[in-house]
């Protein structure tokens, strides 16, 4: 199918470039890619015919051939993308553009494009109009033409009425003639449009020829980029794990800069330190002095110690023997008072029997 048919003198007024997809017609729901990247989309008029479309190829491929007609609407639904629906190809197609301000330009052309395909259906429908209205005048001639016909009848009719007939005859004759010169005249005027077409598909096919050699021009610029596409992406990788790397040392850093300050923290109470030691070091001989002052009063005191031992030792055996015998005085204590106790018993008694005889006496 050629996106340019030779009968047409269509060219490009508008061009983009954007990924196509249509819908898938099995579930009217899912988009499928119509090309594996972004292709030229064109929109064409058509002198002839008065009319406009969207073409688009993909290599030798026609992806987009949509005549825009007055009930289309393109809706954008998202900031990139945007869709219409064509009834005669019964599919839906999706535009996907590299820029929000792409997607705009191309909607602001379509419906620019749709305000035109009113405008010249309109046109189109006067036309018809008043060409039936043509027809109805001409409609208007045809029964006087039968009825002239009817007048003239048969042969021998003929000879009966005589000439009015005739001379309406050579009228129509003439009017024949000059409808035969005029067709005539039409016909070399198609057969000159004709050639002027074949004319203009031929440069067509030329510039679409060389859209061809651009189009594989352009897809060798894009394997370049591509490539070149690639070879960056690698070298954003490696620079992303330098950066890493950085950040990795830049922490490293930082942790070394907290312990730095706690060294420093930690070197400054050790001095502070080191100063009251060297301030407690001044007083150290008065220390020593004082020490051997209190080594000597040690002694002296450890020697007392030992002779308070010995005292406390010769005390103590003393005490054991006091003990012992307080332990033989208590024995003794208690072998009196038993003997004491005895001879108080005796005592009683004895003045008891006092008691006794001096009552009997």
């Amino acid at each position: 199918i050629s996106p340019v048919p030779p009968y047409s003198r269509e060219q490009p007024i508008f061009t983009t470039r954007a990924h196509v997809f249509q819908i898938d017609p099995s579930t009217k729901k899912n988009w499928v890619p119509a090309s594996k990247q972004a292709v030229t989309v064109s929109y064409f008029y058509d002198s002839t015919r008065n009319s406009y479309r969207i073409i688009s190829v993909d290599g030798a491929k026609v992806i987009i051939n949509s005549t825009i007609t007055p009930n289309m609407t393109f809706t954008k639904t998202s900031q990139k993308f945007g869709q219409w629906a064509d009834s005669r190809a019964n599919t839906v197609f999706g535009l996907g553009f590299p820029s929000e301000q792409q997607l705009t330009k191309f909607a602001e052309k379509f419906q620019e494009v749709k305000e035109a395909a009113k405008l010249a259906r309109d046109r189109s429908q006067e036309k018809i109009e008043t060409s039936s209205n043509h027809s109805q005048e001409s409609g208007r001639e045809t029964p006087s033409s039968t009825r002239a016909s009817s007048v003239n009848g048969t042969d021998d009719e003929k000879a009966s009425h005589g000439g009015p007939a005739e001379a309406h005859l050579k009228s129509e004759n003439d009017k024949l003639k000059i409808a035969l010169a005029q067709s005539s005249s039409n016909v070399k005027k198609w057969e000159t449009e004709l050639q002027t077409l074949r004319e203009s598909n031929a440069r067509l096919t030329t510039a679409l020829q060389e859209s061809a050699a651009s189009i594989e021009h352009w897809k060798k610029q894009f394997s370049a980029c591509k490539e070149e596409n690639e070879q960056l992406r690698s070298k954003i990788d490696e620079l992303e794990e330098q950066c890493n790397e950085i950040n990795k040392e830049k922490e490293r850093n930082a942790q070394l800069s907290r312990r730095l300050q706690e060294l420093e923290t930690e070197l400054q109470d050790k001095e502070l330190e080191l100063e009251e030691l060297r301030k407690q070091g001044e007083i150290i001989p008065q220390l020593m002095s004082e020490c051997e002052s209190v080594s000597q009063q040690l002694q002296a005191a450890e020697k007392k110690n030992k002779d308070l031992e010995e005292k406390v030792r010769t005390l103590r055996t003393e005490v054991e023997e006091s003990k012992h015998r307080q332990t033989n005085l208590k024995t003794e204590l208690k072998n009196f008072l038993d003997v004491l106790d005895g001879k108080i018993d005796e005592l009683h008694d004895f003045r008891q029997g006092l008691s006794k005889l001096g009552i009997d006496n």
